[in-house]
């Protein structure tokens, strides 16, 4: 009876950080259809008002890595709760803000109260579910990141049209109702007994800040970043209580996943940043239709996300790989080669890739969560979600600059159109490169079988 019930809140406990998900992506979301509002009211340029949702992206992905190796050491309930009522303090201060700085400033406690949230989402299936029934948990809680990427233009778009912009911060207080609710669902248990190596920590977040500064601003910031991460090395290897175990990186196929994670990751943000650009240039669509073709690939992401963690569970993470890496493949064809056709039809496209993208990242995680001891998991998780904010900025970089270039020609043998050729050539490239992806994965799985 007992184990009943307890399957019964596990589940519930699913739904509930689902949600919660959803109205966190929906956050890092919500301000960038704004940023003109914000400018004009401030009057700033726009490398000033860029900063609010970029600060924002850059504490949460470094919050994520310390917020996991918190994870190993302190209850997984203190820590979300403790993010959440941070995140809610911020949402209050942002609502009053009257300058940019204090604006600014809202938006990084936000930032720092929700990293805790991506943190806690990829351990509750590992510590809450046993492993034959990982995969569907994972997926589960990554409907959220669907719903939100969906949910966040929509609702931004709303709330501005009747109210002024700083009411998209009272958005995030909804998740003040579900503290009653992880009280209830989430365990007591402690992680392990250690200290934490805040000097470690810091050196962390100073290598990957000045990484993602130097994709952002200026390529002098990687000197930093290499600098500081030299140190983080050897901190690691001084440290009685290193922030991370350097045991860690020697775990060969943990960090052979961490750098495929990277590679998708970083191709898959193509999805969300090039999307847009083409539909508004080579489609000539108005914004509220750019959003509204955008929608339905999230729906449908968010319907069969869970059958794609089933799968994973029941025929391997293999098998859910090939099935993504299919999706990603023809997706990126189809794309590439009728860059010109109607909304429809890209719209069709666009639910290929986004499906095959989801089920991408619930293979990662699930095989990167069995490379990994219970005493590392919290950190090796939080890594992997820190590095898919890095893989994110300098793809997002990348694209940047690509479009930029004029295209001439197609590289695309099967459409020779001018126009559009730029993006049909990105999407060419990016397709060549999940080819190139899963035949490097087939062989080194025909590699460790023998």
């Amino acid at each position: 009876m007992n184990q009943v019930l307890q399957k019964q809140g596990n589940e519930k406990l699913l739904i509930i950080m689902m949600l919660t998900i959803t109205l966190s992506s929906m956050s890092i979301l919500l301000f960038n259809f704004v940023l003109p509002q914000i400018s004009k009211e401030f009057q700033l340029t726009n490398s000033q008002v860029s900063w609010v949702t970029s600060s924002y992206t850059l504490l949460y992905g470094i919050g994520t890595a310390i917020y996991g190796k918190l994870a190993d050491r302190y209850k997984l309930k203190n820590l979300l709760v403790f993010g959440l009522l941070l995140f809610a303090i911020a949402s209050l201060l942002g609502f009053f803000s009257t300058s940019y700085w204090l604006l600014l400033v809202a938006r990084c406690i936000q930032a720092a109260g929700a990293a805790t949230i991506p943190a806690t989402a990829t351990l509750i299936p590992i510590r809450y579910f046993p492993l034959e029934k990982r995969g569907t948990a994972m997926g589960t809680v990554f409907i959220g990141t669907a719903l939100g990427s969906a949910l966040g233009p929509i609702v931004s778009s709303l709330v501005v049209s009747v109210v002024d912009w700083r009411w998209l911060f009272c958005i995030p207080l909804l998740l003040l109702l579900t503290l009653p609710l992880y009280f209830k669902y989430l365990g007591d248990e402690e992680g392990t007994n250690t200290s934490i190596d805040w000097l470690g920590g810091g050196l962390l977040a100073l290598t990957t800040t000045q990484i993602l500064l130097g994709v952002t601003n200026n390529v002098l910031w990687f000197i930093g970043g290499i600098v500081a991460l030299v140190l983080f090395i050897y901190r690691i290897n001084i440290a009685k209580s290193p922030f991370i175990q350097p045991q860690l990186f020697k775990n060969k196929v943990y960090i052979s996943y961490l750098l495929l994670a990277f590679f998708v990751t970083g191709i898959g943000y193509s999805l969300f940043f090039l999307t847009p650009l083409f539909l508004a240039d080579v489609q000539n669509l108005p914004v509220n239709m750019i959003g509204l073709a955008m929608v339905p690939a999230a729906a449908v992401t968010a319907l069969l996300n869970r059958q794609g963690g089933k799968i994973s569970d029941s025929k391997g993470t293999s098998t859910l790989f090939f099935i993504a890496s299919s999706l990603l493949i023809v997706c990126f064809f189809l794309l590439s080669t009728f860059i010109n056709s109607n909304a429809v039809l890209i719209a069709i496209f666009l639910i290929i890739g986004n499906v095959g993208q989801s089920f991408m990242m619930i293979v990662m995680s699930k095989s990167i969560s069995l490379t990994l001891p219970s005493e590392h998991s919290g950190i090796g998780m939080g890594l992997l979600m820190m590095q898919n904010f890095i893989a994110g900025s300098i793809a997002i970089g990348i694209y940047g600059k690509a479009v930029d270039v004029e295209g001439n020609s197609s590289w695309n043998p099967f459409n020779q159109l001018v126009m559009g050729a730029t993006f049909s050539n990105v999407f060419f490239v990016l397709f060549a490169l999940h080819v190139i992806i899963l035949i490097v994965y087939s062989l080194s799985r025909r590699i460790r079988s023998h």
